[in-house]
């Protein structure tokens, strides 16, 4: 897998409607105290990695985030990265919103939840994918196939991009979980998607920079999309 780019997935820090138990949705809250310090780990972990590309979703939080953790990079709004469109139930508490008929239905049959006013769950994960393989692709022509780049954008964004690497329908996503400030990992073969890492909130991340290599003819790259059958060896240490 080391001749196709790397896309990191950071989710932002943690905000106050995240410490108040509410639904921010598109509304424009901000990190809290715990939120900035999530953002600077996460810049910890992220430090010394060249990534090609930093794009993220507009909502403040996500650009905060990457002010905390990236300070010197310049990152490119991605609107398909946005926040799923909750209407109504923006701003409310989550507790009240668990009593709502649609409520089961988002829990356990996604794909055909469509908040009041706002999106459909399975539009914002039709954009969201459409976003991050656009990006991945252009990166991987622009930067070679040894790039890493990272997007940061929010939970069920994450995890509606998460359950297409995997190739799993969009009514089994709330399985997957993204915290704040995790990293998760997918690589785009020709063939399919391998999902590298997964809410990953600590630990070295260099491991996920593909070593360099000579170039390999078309023919032998083809391995690049076939699975480790046994598990591989893992990264390189």
């Amino acid at each position: 897998m080391g001749t196709v780019a790397t896309l990191l997935l950071l989710r932002h820090g943690r905000t106050t409607a995240n410490a108040d138990g509410g639904l921010a949705g598109r509304q424009p809250v901000e990190l809290d105290d715990t939120g900035r310090a999530q953002a600077t780990a996460a810049g910890e972990r992220l430090k010394g990695l060249r990534l090609a590309a930093v794009v993220t979703s507009p909502l403040i939080r996500c650009r905060q985030t990457l002010e905390l953790a990236l300070p010197e990079a310049e990152p490119v709004v991605e609107e398909g990265l946005i926040e799923c469109g909750y209407g109504s139930w923006e701003g409310q508490p989550l507790k009240k919103l668990a009593k709502e008929p649609l409520w089961p239905v988002v829990q356990q049959h996604p794909s055909a939840a469509v908040f009041p006013e706002g999106e459909p769950m399975a539009a914002m994960a039709a954009r969201a994918v459409a976003a991050v393989r656009a990006w991945d692709a252009r990166v991987s022509a622009e930067h070679g196939p040894e790039a890493v780049w990272l997007a940061c954008s929010h939970g069920d964004v994450i995890k509606a991009i998460v359950a297409d690497a995997l190739g799993v329908h969009l009514d089994l996503f709330q399985r997957i979980v993204a915290d704040p400030a995790s990293v998760t990992a997918i690589r785009y073969t020709p063939l399919r998607p391998f999902l590298v890492r997964l809410n990953d909130t600590g630990g070295d991340l260099a491991a996920l920079v593909p070593a360099p290599g000579k170039r390999r003819r078309r023919a032998a790259r083809k391995a690049d999309s076939d699975a480790a059958v046994g598990g591989g060896a893992g990264a390189a240490s």
